[in-house]
């Protein structure tokens, strides 16, 4: 049996499998994945623990909609800090409820948020929070053709210009 080594080296066929099963119902127990995979599942329980502790995968987690919820608008809020606000920023973003996930990243902007709100109402007391620390550019997100996805795996080959 192949043994994941380092979180930046490839995994297996029969992991990447795992993984995609997983994605699909992560639910599904692992009676039921080594019947889908063809294994034994006491070999499918072991690769799950080695695939957590090399930190593939972080955890197991539920999908909520949050439109079921009363949440209809979503958006993305692009924000840039005034000087010296950064931490601030990061700390306030944190604390939002409605704000579900933030990235820090490069450009003119530092980091990007993604939030999910009841009305157009709550979105601009949403960023009536944020301007007195940083500049806002928001998007409302119409629709999202490209749901979150697991990275290609080992044998779906790499990105665009990578050599496989």
């Amino acid at each position: 049996m192949k043994r994941l080594r380092y979180r930046d080296q490839d995994i297996d066929s029969v992991d990447a499998r795992l993984l995609r099963s997983l994605e699909s119902a992560g639910r599904t127990s692992i009676a039921d994945l080594a019947r889908a995979l063809g294994m034994a599942a006491p070999s499918v329980a072991e690769r799950l623990k080695r695939l957590e502790e090399a930190g593939v995968i972080r955890r197991f987690t539920v999908e909520v909609d949050p439109a079921a919820l009363g949440y209809a608008l979503a958006a993305y809020i692009r924000v840039r800090p005034t000087s010296g606000q950064i931490s601030t920023v990061a700390k306030l973003l944190a604390e939002l409820p409605e704000i579900v996930e933030c990235d820090r990243i490069t450009g003119d902007d530092c980091f990007i948020a993604r939030a999910h709100v009841r009305s157009v109402e709550a979105l601009e007391r949403l960023i009536d929070r944020i301007v007195p620390f940083a500049q806002t550019n928001t998007s409302i997100i119409q629709s999202s053709p490209v749901k979150r996805r697991l990275p290609p795996l080992n044998d779906e080959g790499g990105a665009i210009g990578e050599s496989p």
